[in-house]
């Protein structure tokens, strides 16, 4: 089956420090944090959501910040996403270069498929790339950058596998998927679309050590489905044709189910629904401490474990 899969839902990572994860992403890259809540396995960790005014699918980064937890560090490699990309306007690259280095970041140029980018690492250690284009329309976040420079959203995730030819077979399967461009050592795919928001990029032969979760580390990405319906014919495919899949899982904001392709890499299919303004109202998006209704009773301990953060 292909399911009507619309792009880049979010992408998920594992971090260190929870005040140096909200100064990155919203101080240095300019984002709104549309949500503070926790992470619903275990609600003495933030999940952060960052995004645009109102944390659009596509838009979203979303942080659990596991300091003091003993987590260790995790690796970086094969069986992961090795680098979220993010999506600026072509002529703010240089503008963007030097705000990161005033913050001490440490920037490289390059250039992916004909798209010049900058690639950084935030205090976490994870590679995040801000690709210049001219063709991402989305209407951007302007809190702290203005709209001739700020970030549109999600441009694409690099998933780091062993052989390409499964993942993208099994992709192919299961979503609407496009071979963008396909160059020695890297295949783009546009999923649901071929532009920013829609791109999986397959790395491969690049020797990098097998993957390990951990502090640094990207967890899943997550895509798109238009509605509840489609998602569960979608985990009805999967179970029957082999593939372990989760249930259904309320994430609050949206419904998800998780499971893994061949290359090893985390995947969530999530829906748009209800979204983030249920239980905030848009001018309030991220200032409170949202909990699911099954941990409001803990709230006084939730608050108590966990570190202030100031934003």
């Amino acid at each position: 089956m292909r399911a009507p899969i619309l792009g880049l839902h979010h992408v998920t990572a594992t971090v260190d420090d929870a005040q140096a994860d909200v100064d990155f992403a919203c101080a240095a890259l300019g984002l709104r944090l549309v949500k503070k809540t926790v992470n619903f396995d275990n609600h003495g960790v933030y999940h952060f959501y960052y995004g645009d005014e109102r944390g659009r699918p596509g838009s979203l980064w979303t942080t659990f910040p596991y300091r003091g937890m003993g987590v260790a560090a995790g690796v970086q490699g094969e069986g992961q996403v090795t680098v979220t990309s993010f999506s600026v306007p072509a002529s703010s690259l240089q503008f963007w270069a030097d705000r990161l280095r005033e913050r001490g970041v440490s920037v490289a140029d390059t250039d992916r498929f004909g798209e010049p980018s900058i690639v950084a690492r935030d205090p976490s250690g994870l590679l995040i790339e801000l690709v210049g284009t001219t063709r991402d329309p989305r209407e951007p976040w302007t809190g702290g950058v203005d709209a001739e420079r700020a970030v549109r959203g999600l441009h694409g995730v690099t998933l780091t596998v062993h052989d390409p030819a499964p993942t993208i077979e099994f992709l192919r399967g299961l979503f609407p998927v496009d071979v963008v461009t396909d160059v020695p050592g890297r295949i783009r795919l546009g999923i649901g679309g071929d532009g920013p928001g829609h791109l999986v990029d397959i790395q491969h032969g690049s020797g990098s050590d097998a993957a390990r979760n951990g502090l640094g580390t990207v967890h899943h990405v997550a895509h798109a489905i238009c509605d509840p319906e489609a998602q569960l014919r979608l985990r009805e495919h999967l179970i029957a044709s082999g593939v372990r899949v989760t249930p259904v899982m309320d994430r609050q904001y949206f419904k998800s189910i998780y499971f893994r392709e061949p290359g090893g890499v985390l995947l969530e299919v999530a829906t748009l629904d209800p979204g983030f303004l249920v239980d905030e109202p848009l001018p309030d998006l991220g200032r409170g401490l949202k909990l699911p209704p099954w941990e409001e009773r803990f709230r006084t301990e939730i608050e108590g474990e966990l570190p202030p953060v100031r934003y």
